[in-house]
């Protein structure tokens, strides 16, 4: 028991660093921005802060599965399994290459390697096709979400 709630205490945890990375990034809290227009109810070109709190009412009443005007732990573990569940259909989509319902280490590192490829462009500044001792210790970032600034580790001083 103690170690399912510990791992609920991280899952917790996580759901309110993304909710607030993604907030700070300009992406809305949980699952994708809205567009302007949905936020923007009245239709003037403005959105203010009793249209931006009605969007946070509905999203809450949304989570609010059985409307008794709160949201329970079951609730809210309904909530992030749906997006849980969204996400990991996304990525089978993406690294699924047969279609067969299952990523095999073949298909994994078939896709790990058109990553790394360009990761290797990207930090190759010789254009050498390969990663000097300089190039791969003070380079770009790195980190495990990979390129494009997602997630990436520390960077050199002339970044």
């Amino acid at each position: 028991m103690q170690s399912k709630t510990m791992i609920l205490s991280v899952v917790g945890a996580a759901m309110v660093a993304s909710a607030g990375f993604a907030v700070a990034q300009g992406k809305g809290g949980y699952g994708n921005r809205p567009s302007f227009e949905e936020v923007d109810t009245n239709g003037d070109g403005k959105i203010t802060r009793d249209e931006m709190q009605a969007r946070a009412a509905a999203r809450f009443g949304e989570a609010d599965s059985d409307g008794d005007g709160a949201i329970s732990r079951e609730e809210m573990m309904a909530r992030a399994m749906a997006r849980v569940e969204a996400r990991v259909d996304r990525r089978m989509d993406w690294m699924d290459a047969d279609n067969d319902g299952k990523v095999t280490q073949a298909e994994m590192q078939q896709m790990r390697g058109k990553r790394m490829g360009r990761m290797i462009e990207w930090m190759d500044k010789d254009g050498d096709g390969a990663l000097s001792k300089d190039e791969f210790g003070n380079g770009r970032r790195w980190g495990h979400h990979g390129m494009m600034g997602k997630g990436w580790g520390r960077m050199s001083d002339d970044d």
